[in-house]
């Protein structure tokens, strides 16, 4: 894919966010063919939106980790997206409710990395990316999609939109990683004050650590690593849904703490 077409996707990707009009698809001149092009169409849109909206890189989500999301759109692994720190708030958060187009709803557990994950003679698993988290949280992934079919626009076209970010919301960061269950730790939503859904990260590649050794190999296999202080976020646990306009969701991860946003008719601001 040349530099050119590149641009020429990143520019209509980064229009369809700014002005909130969404595209049908990426014309077929600058569309990615496959998942390697779609992710270089997404390392220049992240560039171009940090320009424009100022913020850091902070990290990376990985997206499409459990059967339920997999099912909703038509495809068996995983993808990656860039965290961007313009685009991150601590809970309680206010998040506007004209800011995007779909607001789905994930809970998600996501950890601080303390030290590089640079490549090595044996691909990463579970258990040796274990050692290098210091700090876990619960997430609220409030997913968008600049493509308006974003169920049938094929996994690079997904990737290319920077695997469907919108915002993210965070719990407090907790120390005390030896304390918890990574195979099966439980998470229960709540809408508008009542119970909606219940779940564990077992849904996730069976085991979070599962989708940081994924995305770990991912990144050497690019050329790059993870490296500490980064963030990541391993997909929704529960059945992705939308919010309404009015909406304010909770999510309680026991020793995690709990996560909390409302979607509000006026601009972007966060609770104290």
């Amino acid at each position: 894919m040349t530099a050119k077409k590149i641009d020429q996707a990143v520019e209509l990707l980064l229009q369809a966010r700014l002005e909130d009009q969404r595209i049908a698809a990426l014309p077929n001149a600058c569309r990615p063919k496959d998942e390697a092009e779609a992710y270089l169409v997404q390392d220049r849109s992240v560039d171009r939106m940090l320009a424009h909206c100022g913020g850091d890189f902070i990290g990376y989500k990985i997206g499409r980790t459990s059967v339920m999301a997999q099912k909703h759109l038509g495809s068996s692994s995983p993808i990656a997206g860039t965290l961007m720190s313009v685009f991150a708030r601590t809970g309680p958060a206010e998040i506007s409710a004209d800011d995007g187009f779909i607001r789905m709803i994930e809970a998600e557990i996501g950890f601080r990395l303390g030290q590089d994950l640079p490549a090595t003679e044996q691909p990463y698993e579970a258990a040796t990316v274990r050692p290098a988290l210091t700090t876990a949280f619960g997430a609220i992934e409030v997913a968008d999609s600049r493509n308006l079919e974003c169920t049938t626009a094929g996994p690079a076209q997904l990737i290319a939109d920077n695997s469907s970010a919108g915002f993210s919301v965070y719990s407090e960061e907790f120390g005390d990683m030896d304390s918890l269950d990574l195979a099966d730790h439980p998470v229960r939503v709540r809408r508008n004050g009542a119970w909606a859904e219940k779940s564990s990260n077992a849904k996730v590649l069976d085991n979070s650590m599962n989708v940081e050794a994924w995305m770990a190999n991912h990144l050497v296999a690019m050329g790059a690593y993870l490296k500490a202080d980064q963030l990541l976020t391993t997909g929704t646990m529960i059945a992705v849904s939308p919010a309404k306009k009015s909406d304010v969701v909770e999510a309680d991860y026991g020793s995690l703490g709990s996560v909390k946003v409302s979607f509000v008719l006026n601009e972007i601001r966060t609770s104290e």
